[in-house]
């Protein structure tokens, strides 16, 4: 059974989002880049780019209790319940590497992955997809290796599978669009452009609306996305220097983790219309992170700054 955290009664307020912990990480330098989480066996991974490690942190005892390392510039985690399995992208070292679950011993790489960034497991198929150059892997996991390539027109920032359906929608900051993948076809099946919209780095999916989120840089926006019809059709002023952005499915709420030092809360009032309900200040350069509905849970990385060292904060979601 997943483990959940328990929640002070200070989480009872009416604050979309109320801080309940701090997890100090006193020896990591540099960047933090993405998250993922071990539920059932109550552990959060976490990228630590400018590091050069994974830093394991124990989420009963709330501290740090292992480091995978060293790394070339890990960038994009993600953990696979169903084997135990860690993959890691790391950027400068140009692969993905395998972690074996309990132990977190290597396995396995692929090299060859130049640049490689954002990932994601899909359960169905049991297959990787990593963004890396200009193109979208696909790998297989067992034995892992690397099966084909979509090509894109720049380098891929997050994305997001449909778990419905067969697209991979992807943010290609560099052309200012939204590339679509078919995952069953291997191709490219249509962009859609940003317009007068640019830095078009996170976004989220909300499957069931038939809407997807992306967050822009230049100007700071959240903007709302029709997957049928591939047309813009809502959206709010944002935040600044954007870099992970959720969904929250149940209480129809966007979280936009923003490096200027606040977390944006957009309410959905309905797939076309949205509304900032609040923003919840964080620290300077915090700017990824990781939602799990199944805990009511933000995580929140913030980097070491001058004399404040680098911790993970806990959010409760109300």
């Amino acid at each position: 059974m997943a483990w959940l955290p328990a929640v002070p009664a200070l989480a009872q307020f009416s604050a979309p989002l109320v801080l309940v912990r701090t997890i100090a990480l006193p020896d990591v330098q540099g960047r933090i880049d993405h998250l993922d989480i071990d539920l059932d066996g109550g552990r959060l991974f976490v990228a630590a780019l400018g590091n050069d490690t994974v830093e394991v942190i124990d989420l009963h005892a709330w501290r740090r209790s292992a480091r995978i390392g060293p790394l070339l510039e890990p960038q994009g985690v993600a953990y696979a319940p169903a084997t135990t399995r860690l993959f890691v992208a790391s950027g400068e070292g140009a692969r993905v590497d395998v972690f074996a679950g309990g132990t977190l011993s290597p396995v396995a790489h692929v090299d060859g992955l130049k640049d490689a960034d954002n990932i994601r497991y899909d359960p169905a198929s049991a297959r990787l997809y990593v963004g890396y150059g200009n193109a979208v892997a696909v790998l297989e996991t067992s034995p892992l290796q690397k099966v084909g390539e979509v090509e894109l027109a720049g380098h891929p920032e997050s994305f997001q599978l449909e778990r419905a359906g067969s697209r991979i929608f992807v943010n290609v900051p560099r052309a200012h669009q939204i590339a679509v993948v078919d995952r069953q076809k291997g191709a490219l099946t249509a962009s859609w452009s940003l317009g007068d919209m640019g830095a078009n780095f996170p976004m989220a999916l909300d499957e069931v609306n038939h809407r997807l989120l992306v967050a822009t840089r230049r100007p700071p926006a959240l903007l709302a996305y029709d997957t049928e019809s591939g047309k813009r059709v809502g959206g709010v002023p944002g935040c600044g220097d954007v870099d992970d952005l959720f969904f929250d499915s149940i209480r129809k709420r966007a979280y936009a983790i923003c490096g200027e030092g606040v977390v944006a809360v957009v309410q959905q009032v309905n797939p076309d219309h949205y509304e900032t309900i609040g923003q919840v200040r964080t620290a300077p350069g915090a700017r990824t992170g990781l939602f799990v509905s199944a805990q009511r849970t933000l995580y929140v990385a913030a980097p070491a700054r001058q004399s404040a060292s680098a911790e993970i904060r806990v959010y409760s979601v109300n």
